[in-house]
């Protein structure tokens, strides 16, 4: 039963992001937007554990109230300015503002942390990865490089760097990094939709490893994955490529989206903002490290009395997966080369 009703609202979740992507109006969108949201919200829940409710409690607080603020904008909007709208600088600003709240970029990001430290890894994939479709859509309908958008990215990148620094739980260092790569996202609409989209399907792959990775290895801080005792290296080696190609290091997969919007921005001479980029998400590429460093040096002077919880069976599909985000680049560049 309890499976079941999982079903339905996961399902109901996925139509209303469907119906927000496909609609040609913005109460659609709206509307798609609100059945997503309270479909995902008896998800959060759990009878067993009051934290995860108070996280659900939060996350319908901050959505309700970016609903409330696209609704209020457009029919705002609408009564002043006649169409194409969107293209104006106060009306996007305003609809790309409570959009952004919706999936977490800075500076409306301090709800994201909150509510991915107390749920579960599944539902944290979602929130990662589901979740940001839909606003995303809406804010390429009225996406127009201003200021604001380069303060936003900006600070996306700034506050996704240092805000997962000082952090041991292995849920905030992604929802920082989540951040983080939110501001690249953003920035690579200045190029294309279809640019964005290559961005978040990388992006959406790589974060769907790692999530069922730390499950499958019951990892939850920092301090345990020095203690992987009884983790085969196998899988310590595809945790680290994984978190590595995330952080853009060649010649993962996780660069080459950032590689082509890096030559993209030089291009259109925005040479500061992308030397801004570059030089923060080294400081991501730190923490991924720290993940990751486990699985480079301590693989054999773990206590044994420090892990007592055998990993489960990770099966074929992860090892598959793992290995295309480390080869991936390499197959993509040389296909560019011919074509």
């Amino acid at each position: 039963m309890y499976n079941s009703m999982k079903l339905l609202f996961l399902s109901s979740m996925m139509m209303g992001t469907i119906l927000s992507i496909s609609s040609n109006s913005w109460m659609s969108i709206w509307m798609g937007l609100e059945i997503n949201l309270l479909s995902f919200i008896p998800m959060l829940t759990d009878n067993k554990n009051l934290m995860i409710n108070e996280s659900a409690i939060k996350y319908f607080i901050i959505q309700a109230l970016a609903s409330t603020m696209l609704l209020i904008s457009v029919l705002t909007i609408q009564m002043k300015y006649n169409t194409w709208w969107e293209k104006e600088d106060i009306p996007s600003m305003m609809i790309m503002s409570s959009m952004m709240m919706k999936m977490g970029a800075a500076p409306f990001h301090f709800w994201l942390p909150e509510v991915m430290s107390s749920t579960s890894w599944p539902n944290c994939m979602i929130l990662l990865t589901w979740q940001k479709i839909a606003p995303m859509m809406a804010i390429s309908y009225c996406f127009k490089m201003s200021w604001f958008i380069f303060m936003t990215i900006m600070m996306s990148i700034i506050v996704g760097a240092l805000g997962g620094l000082n952090q041991t739980s292995l849920r905030q260092i992604m929802a920082y990094s989540s951040i983080n790569h939110l501001g690249w996202m953003i920035s690579s609409m200045v190029i294309s939709e279809n640019m964005w989209e290559l961005y978040f399907c990388i992006y959406s792959m790589l974060n769907i490893i790692l999530v069922l990775l730390f499950k499958t290895m019951n990892l939850s801080f920092l301090n345990q994955t020095y203690s992987m005792k009884n983790s085969k290296i196998e899988i310590k080696f595809m945790l680290m490529m994984t978190l590595l190609s995330l952080g853009g290091l060649p010649p993962m997969l996780g660069f080459l989206p950032k590689w082509i919007i890096i030559q993209t921005l030089i291009y259109n001479s925005m040479t500061l903002m992308v030397t801004t980029m570059i030089l923060f998400t080294i400081i991501t590429l730190y923490y991924y490290m720290r993940i990751s460093f486990s699985a480079i040096i301590l693989s054999n002077t773990e206590n044994s009395w420090l892990n007592q919880i055998k990993p489960k069976n990770s099966g074929m599909m992860l090892p598959m997966m793992s290995t295309f985000s480390l080869l991936g680049l390499m197959c993509t560049s040389n296909f560019m080369l011919f074509y």
